[in-house]
């Protein structure tokens, strides 16, 4: 008995995360009954289960963000500042920005955690595959999602760290350290590989299942051909060319064709905010494909405030120009700490008549002495979250994946075939200007830069993704030289394309090595 409580630890401890947002009528042996004769038994844990993946997908949220942006050029203090405009350290992210990583400062440490949930869809597929408890149909809605996500991780791990352990069966939950295993990394090609097999292996599985479900808060098909677009683009910059520019073209109209109600949000459902910052604050609306889902009371985005939001004493100290008025701690009440600054660079970057600009980025000014203001720094506004018993509480769902996504990956498949993107560049940017669009002057390919369509999609979706792990991603899909460009990362250290692996890692498995060009542990 001991023996299977251990065996079923990860899968209770999954489950138990995902209570909540289970149904009520649902039925769990008590943990410390429960064992691998006792599981698997109904429907209900099924689906539990499937829930309990999806809680920990939420639950690295802040890893997906730190290794989709945190390295660009977005954050970092501004030049002559060792510290934020308020007086923040930024203790060792800006390590990320500045490209310094280490072994011992790695910025993101064991794999981004992200094998604890990929152990946790490798049970769920070996279930699934043996099972007859579930229906068919849910069956092979339930496998769609687990090869999706799978897919996903694999994906995340392939651009970060090229090579990497490639583990398709369940490790028993009492040796739950994949890295106690001494398996070495699989080479990257062959990552990249088994993630194509894995899209597809999802989507063999949904079939003709193009529903969302809860919310926007499960895996879907429409997520398994954003992915799938994802990851053929970034073979079609390099050696796939027009052949995998085709696949991803075709991936995304597919979701278009199949999909309904999908689209911009260009109307707001709150009379305050621009349409643009009511995608953030609306829960379930059109624009979403993929949410990792927050709810009061039971999840919260808590590395918005653990890094990108300041004190609310300390941003007390300055003011909103646009507002006209001081910041106050009341109703300011970040309650954060501002570790990764928004650099001014950034905000100046945007028209002053793009709603994304301060829908996104909040600028904070001194109040001269002639009345005048001037700005002191910028930090991320986009999830605002909610006002709860005077607290601030960031329970805005953190998106993977919104139909702004697709229209500009559909644009950059165009351009790779020769083909015009005009009608989704202008789509997304009629939307962010608003009653000041004007196609002559903001359309493309009217707009300063427009004549490098690839530059152009590139500021464009730098614009509309802040603060939703992006940009890092972008600049390494359309190639090396445009990471080059636009951060400080120097072609003569292209190794660092790659981030390191962490000192722990190497220790628990020394059958891995360090990522090449970094010291050899």
């Amino acid at each position: 008995m001991i023996k299977n409580y251990k065996r079923l630890l990860g899968i209770c401890l999954l489950i138990l995360t995902a209570l909540s947002s289970c149904k009520n009528s649902l039925e769990l042996t008590p943990v410390s009954n429960l064992s691998d004769d006792s599981y698997w038994k109904t429907p209900d844990q099924y689906d539990a289960f499937v829930s309990g993946v999806h809680s920990r997908l939420r639950s690295h949220s802040g890893n997906f963000m730190f290794l989709g942006e945190l390295r660009a050029d977005i954050y970092g203090n501004d030049p002559g500042t060792t510290a934020s405009f308020t007086g923040e350290a930024s203790q060792g992210l800006e390590r990320m920005w500045q490209h310094s990583l280490t072994l011992d400062i790695p910025g993101v440490s064991n794999y981004g955690g992200f094998y604890t949930n990929i152990n946790q869809l490798n049970l769920l597929i070996g279930k699934l595959t043996t099972t007859d408890i579930v229906t068919e149909a849910n069956k092979k809605y339930y496998l769609g999602i687990a090869y999706g996500m799978r897919a996903f991780y694999y994906f995340q791990l392939y651009r970060s760290w090229g090579k990497t352990v490639l583990q398709t069966d369940f490790i028993d939950a009492g040796n739950l350290d994949l890295f106690n295993l001494a398996k070495g990394a699989t080479p990257a090609a062959d990552v990249l590989k088994f993630v194509r097999e894995d899209v597809e292996r999802s989507l063999a599985s949904f079939g003709t299942d193009y529903s969302i479900k809860r919310n926007k808060a499960y895996w879907s098909k429409a997520a398994s051909l954003m992915l799938k677009a994802e990851v053929y683009l970034w073979t079609a910059n390099r050696t796939g060319g027009t052949a995998d520019a085709t696949v991803a073209k075709s991936a995304l109209t597919e979701i278009r064709t199949n999909v309904a109600g999908l689209g911009l949000v260009t109307a707001s459902s709150n009379p305050q905010l621009s349409p643009f910052a009511d995608v953030f604050s609306t829960k379930g609306n059109r624009e979403m494909i993929m949410v990792a889902r927050n709810q009061l009371n039971e999840a919260e985005m808590t590395f918005i405030p653990g890094s990108f939001t300041p004190q609310a004493g300390l941003i007390a100290n300055f003011y909103d120009s646009l507002a006209n008025r001081k910041f106050n701690v009341v109703s300011e009440n970040y309650g954060g700490l501002l570790r990764a600054p928004v650099r001014i660079a950034t905000y100046r970057k945007f028209s002053a008549q793009d709603t994304r600009r301060d829908a996104s980025i909040q600028a904070a000014y001194s109040l001269q002495g002639n009345g005048s203001y001037k700005i002191e720094g910028t930090f991320l506004k986009k999830y605002q979250g909610q006002q709860d018993a005077g607290l601030r509480k960031y329970t805005n769902d953190y998106p993977i994946y919104r139909y702004a996504d697709l229209l500009l990956l559909l644009a950059e498949a165009k351009v790779i075939l020769g083909e015009s993107p005009a009608a989704e560049i202008n789509e997304v940017r009629a939307r962010a200007f608003g009653s000041a669009y004007n196609a002559q002057v903001q359309g493309f390919p009217n707009q300063p830069g427009d004549s490098d369509a690839r530059n152009a999609i590139l500021r464009e979706r730098l614009y509309e993704f802040v603060g939703e792990g992006k940009r890092w991603y972008d600049l390494r899909r359309m190639g090396d030289s445009f990471v080059f460009a636009n951060t400080s990362l120097p072609a003569t250290e292209s190794y660092k394309l790659l981030w390191p692996v962490d000192r722990a890692t190497l220790t628990n498995n020394r059958a891995l090595t360090q990522t090449e060009g970094y010291p050899q542990f």
